[in-house]
């Protein structure tokens, strides 16, 4: 291996065998295929159901009624899948951030090397503005590397020989040889990239819909082996027996849930970004609403990352506007040192009554820790002035007892100070202290403390030292205890702490999942690629406005607008998307369960089966799919995180389904032996009932309270008029079933409205019981 301490580099023909050996220094493309992703849709429990029906209905020769579900089938999985692939979007950006080239030393001269083509033991120039393209260590010169989007400290790093600097990292000052010791998934940087890729959490949404989907399947699945046996045991046709099979097999599907949750929390994302949020994800717009902890990352979230002067201690005798002027002087003009640039600013708000005119500037030099100029005063007299590190500066110059009293005070708030002195040659004096540091945004304090009356509690991340993050944490309103050691241990209580200060991007991506197993919907700000693994991995990523390509493109919900204040509008349309959510699963729970119920009783009481396989499939065309106008109704959000108790929410559906039943039955035993409707007919007094009353168990579910206490969307009125209309208007005029007189069509309708203020008053005391909010 050819030596670090020459600058011959390697030649071409050993870069060629290391890069053979090694990879290219670029990140692995792990896209998934369209095809696969499309697949992925169609094979899940719900499509299942679906695609059962179609081969039951194929079975019999139904082929308009298989092609109906079918297109029923292909629209669910057609809404979701245009909201997947965010995992290959964050790749791209990650290795968009890499330098295309780099001048490397090959064979002996300087030649440009393409970035994914160098190996560990090139020789590589690093200069002002680049991009470090490699894990590297400094072997000659001097620079300011900007390492902020990738460790988490806020201040730039003077990189002398000997120092690492990282793949991604920004020159902001000097020039410097250095040795590549790392590339392509073996760097820093290709570590955070393999984690973006590996992160992924299960959404409630998937786990909700597929326990719904189980309870049904074993609730209805019982009842229809039943209706089988009951069926036989009549001894009823095989041509009879079939349909009632497949009329049992829809009425269990909640076939629209899959894309309620989709279109919901495509409403909600239309809401926002109306509001300067962008969600880059449909599942942290309904994720939102559950999240009970936000892990908030420090440098460029809840910070502004960019330094500013925070004070200035002039000593005896001299004044603020003084120090800052001398200050500005010893500062380089147009240059990316955002110390300098600070000081150039503040000095700028705070003009000096006496002007100096600059004759001569020596820039900071990392080995001296200091920068200098001479400067002419009014007099024509010249003084030098120096800036730089304190212990530097008092050590060539005159310093008052008091200056390391004031020095301890200020660092010990997490600032970064420099001293100032000025003079003739030979005897300087030093004229003030200049602390400087990373301040929080002006609305983050009012961010910690609305999401604290929300029932969120922000935690602070940070790869910044211990001092710094307590400083600022106390800032902005965040308590507790801090941890600051990397990496996490397995068993640490996460619980117990409220900061966690010097951790690595790893850390941060453990610290979310460790949250999440202990029960936690975890949220996550950030502004930078370190950021980007724990941002996939939250139910809730969320990218600030000033955040990096890498960061935005691992997030769920990216801020289009500076401040936190979408993080807050974010969590409350996820509550309100939750509560649209809510209400069409219940919705779905308790009619599917009084539908197979109801077909049960119908076929004791008829000895025929009181649906057919069209009518059904009629029902779920104009019911399930026109009731997702839920998704635009006007709800409240709900004061404290929500979460999805399924027990608790089947044990309400299975009630107030029961109540529906009786509903439905007395309305059945009324055709039957009141008004002695035949069989068919009666089939169109199963359809008009059904539907009436899903129409009153919709609008009863819909509010926690009692009904009247809000009033519905106009789209959610809009699709029940449409409803109520196409079905008595097909009831009326005998279209796919038989004719029934208006006056039991108004009848029904009559009842139904009755039904639902009874239905209303036992909903309440349920939800109040099982604790439904």
């Amino acid at each position: 291996m050819t030596s670090a301490n020459s600058l011959v580099g390697l030649t071409s023909s050993e870069a060629r065998r290391r890069l053979a050996h090694d990879g290219p220094n670029a990140v692995a493309d792990v896209a998934q295929h369209p095809v696969r992703r499309a697949i992925n849709k169609l094979w899940a429990p719900v499509p299942w159901m679906l695609e059962a029906a179609i081969l039951l209905q194929l079975g019999l020769g139904d082929y308009v009624q298989a092609a109906v579900v079918a297109l029923l089938l292909l629209f669910n999985a057609g809404l979701g899948y245009f909201q997947e692939g965010r995992a290959q979007a964050t790749l791209d950006a990650l290795k968009s951030r890499l330098a295309l080239v780099a001048p490397a030393r090959r064979d002996g001269k300087w030649t440009a090397v393409q970035a994914a083509e160098l190996v560990p033991g090139d020789i590589v120039k690093l200069s002002l503005g680049a991009v470090v393209a490699a894990d590297m260590r400094l072997i000659e010169g001097t620079i300011l590397i900007d390492q902020s989007m990738l460790t988490g400290e806020s201040r730039p790093v003077d990189a002398v020989p000997g120092t690492e600097a990282y793949a991604g990292a920004l020159v902001r000052r000097g020039e410097a040889i250095a040795e590549v010791t790392a590339t392509g998934a073996r760097t820093k940087f290709g570590r955070t990239a393999e984690l973006v890729r590996t992160a992924m959490v299960e959404s409630s949404q998937q786990k909700t819909v597929l326990r719904v989907v189980r309870n049904l399947v074993i609730f209805n699945g019982a009842v229809t082996v039943l209706l089988a046996s009951y069926a036989m045991w009549l001894a009823m046709p095989l041509s009879e027996i079939v349909p009632l099979l497949l009329v049992a097999v829809l009425s269990s599907i909640p076939v629209a849930l899959p894309s309620m949750f989709t279109l919901a929390a495509a409403v909600g994302a239309r809401s926002l970004s109306r509001r300067g949020v962008l969600p880059t994800s449909l599942s942290a717009v309904d994720e939102a609403a559950g999240i009970d902890i936000l892990c908030a990352d420090k440098t460029g979230t809840l910070t502004r990352n960019e330094l500013a002067v925070m004070s200035v201690r002039p000593m005896p005798t001299f004044d603020e506007s003084r120090v800052l002027a001398l200050a500005a002087l010893a500062s380089s003009d147009g240059g990316q040192d955002p110390v300098d640039a600070a000081i150039r600013g503040a000095a700028l708000r705070l003009p000096a009554r006496d002007k100096l005119d600059l004759v001569r500037f020596v820039p900071f030099d990392p080995a001296m820790k200091r920068s200098e100029a001479t400067a002419r005063q009014g007099n024509g007299e010249t003084i030098r002035i120096l800036k730089g590190a304190f212990a530097v500066i008092a050590g060539l110059s005159q310093s008052p007892q008091e200056a390391t009293a004031m020095v301890d005070e200020l660092q010990a708030k997490g600032f970064r100070v420099l001293a100032v002195a000025a003079g003739p040659e030979g005897a300087l004096k030093m004229m003030g202290l200049i602390a400087l540091s990373d301040p929080p945004r002006k609305d983050s304090a009012a961010l910690v403390a609305e999401l604290q009356g929300l029932g969120v509690r922000t935690v602070m991340v940070t790869g910044d030292a211990r001092v710094t993050a307590e400083v600022v944490a106390g800032l902005v309103g965040i308590s507790g205890k801090a941890w600051a050691a990397s990496p996490l241990p397995e068993d640490l209580r996460t619980g117990d702490y409220s900061i966690f200060a010097g951790v690595l991007p790893e850390d941060k991506y453990r610290l979310v999942k460790a949250l999440q197993k202990n029960g936690h919907l975890v949220g996550m700000c950030g502004d930078g690629a370190n950021d980007a693994p724990a941002l996939r991995q939250a139910q809730m990523g969320i990218a600030v406005f000033t955040a990096t390509d890498v960061a935005k493109s691992a997030a769920g919900i990216v801020l289009t607008e500076p401040g936190l204040g979408g993080i807050v509008t974010s969590i409350k349309e996820g509550r309100r998307t939750f509560q649209r959510i809510l209400t069409y699963t219940l919705r779905s729970i308790a009619h599917k369960i009084m539908q197979l119920l109801f077909l049960g009783v119908g076929l004791v009481v008829t000895g025929h089966a009181i649906l057919t396989p069209t009518l059904m499939v009629l029902m779920m065309v104009t019911g399930d799919f026109l009731a997702m106008s839920s998704s635009t109704d006007n709800v409240r959000p709900s004061p404290k995180p929500d979460t999805w108790r399924i027990r608790n929410l089947t044990i309400a559906g299975i009630v107030l389904g029961l109540v529906d039943l009786i509903f439905c039955v007395s309305c059945l035993a009324v055709g039957k032996f009141v008004l002695g409707l035949d069989t068919e007919t009666l089939r169109t007094l199963t359809v008009i009932t059904l539907v009436f009353s899903g129409q009153a168990l919709f609008y009863v579910s819909r509010e926690r309270r009692h009904l009247w206490s809000s009033a519905p969307g106009r789209w959610l009125v809009i699709s029940s008029v449409t409803d109520l209309t196409i079905i008595s208007a097909l009831a009326i005029s005998g279209v796919l079933m038989a004719s029934i007189p208006i006056a039991i069509v108004a009848g029904v309708f009559l009842a139904a409205v009755v039904f639902a203020f009874v239905l209303d008053a036992a909903k309440a005391a349920l939800f109040r019981h099982l604790a439904i909010v």
